[in-house]
Formats: structure tokens, sequence, C-alpha cells
């Protein structure tokens, strides 16, 4: 349950680096990356 919170607060923390700073942020993604990673932090990327 703790890492989902987390989870939650990154993603939040994410978009307003994205959103309101406009500071690209790079995704590297490596082999094996789980469904949850790439759900959550993965495809929020500028670059993937």
């Amino acid at each position: 349950i703790l890492s989902l919170m987390q989870m939650a607060k990154i993603s939040s923390v994410l978009q307003i680096h994205q959103a309101q700073k406009k500071l690209l942020y790079i995704a590297i993604l490596t082999y094996p990356t789980t469904g949850g990673v790439t759900a959550s932090f993965g495809m929020l990327g500028d670059i993937i």
C-alpha cells in the first residue's frame, strides 16, 4: 500500500515538473520493465 501512495505522489510531482516549470522529463526503460512502472512513470516522459 505504501508503494501505491508513493506512486501517486511521484506522478503528481512529475506533472508539476512538466507543466509549470516547462522542464524535460526523459524516461529510460530497461529490460525487464514491469507493467506498473511502465503505466505510472514510464509513459509520463517527454522522451521515452
